[in-house]
């Protein structure tokens, strides 16, 4: 369920921010009370020696102790400082189905939005495409074949690389942990659905058809997919792998001039990593 990613990437960025915010602020705090604690104990200390000092020779306090010796180092040990928390922690259930849930219907409403502004807009005679009359939610018998053509793609191809790149499967399970670890069965169907269908709507229901059905549109749209999931512990691998998936399903967009057909295979692509995820990370 990589590309759920996307769909979870501006809330749980927000919620790593304010996590980070409170670990650094709560280090802050515990940094300057030791500092003050041995600032008080040197003050303390040089008091203590040169009443010594003025009272005897050296050789009362046993002559190993020195004023630069014992405040000079004024150095706090970093080692009491408690260590950052996981700048991407396990989201709750709760979370990560109402991030699911809201950001999805921003998605779906901003899809939507792009797709009536250009039908209206060709109406008026303006030199737009209509998104929704090239790229439509019809669905002919074959196009069960792309759909199946690009889950046995996709997810193959991720399998593969997920044995084969280090730093894209670090990415990966980062990712499904932080948004799948706290999920029930069910949950998986409805964030894999929802998901599915407002990014596609987005990218190749609105963003693709308005730039015109090209490889260049193609590419474009895969471009904007792939930047936009970068982020709460996703890198750059992953921003590759994202644009790959979506060169693949602008191209069966264009081929079919069907929104089924990339829902359809993304919804079920999200489906199987996640469920294969939740199988591997329980072998462990």
């Amino acid at each position: 369920m990589s590309m759920l990613s996307l769909t979870f990437n501006c809330w749980s960025c927000c919620g790593s921010n304010r996590s980070r915010a409170r670990t650094t602020y709560s280090a802050s705090t515990f940094t300057t009370l030791a500092h003050r604690s041995r600032y008080r104990t040197c003050c303390f200390a040089k008091k203590s020696l040169k009443k010594s000092k003025s009272k005897g020779p050296p050789e009362s306090y046993g002559g190993d102790l020195s004023d630069e010796k014992f405040v000079q180092n004024d150095n706090l040990d970093t080692s009491l400082i408690p260590p950052a928390q996981n700048a991407n922690p396990i989201a709750s259930r709760n979370t990560v189905l109402q991030a699911c849930v809201l950001t999805c219907g921003f998605i779906t409403t901003l899809g939507t939005v792009i797709r009536q502004g250009s039908h209206v807009a060709w109406i008026e005679g303006w030199p737009v495409l209509d998104c929704s009359a090239e790229v439509s939610f019809g669905f002919e018998m074959w196009h069960l074949e792309l759909i199946t053509g690009l889950v046995v793609l996709i997810s193959s191809s991720r399998s593969l690389l997920l044995k084969t790149w280090p730093d894209f499967a670090e990415s990966s399970e980062a990712a499904n942990r932080q948004i799948l670890s706290s999920l029930q069965p069910l949950d998986y169907i409805v964030v894999a659905v929802l998901a599915g269908i407002s990014e596609e709507l987005l990218f190749r229901g609105a963003v693709l058809p308005l730039l015109g059905m090209n490889w260049q549109s193609i590419g474009v749209a895969a471009f904007i997919f792939g930047a936009l999931h970068i982020g709460a512990g996703r890198k750059y691998s992953f921003a590759i792998w994202a644009t790959f998936v979506g060169l693949a399903y602008g191209y069966a967009t264009v081929l079919s001039s069907s929104l089924v057909v990339p829902m359809a295979s993304h919804a079920v692509n999200n489906l199987i990593g996640g469920l294969l995820w939740k199988y591997t990370s329980k072998q462990k």
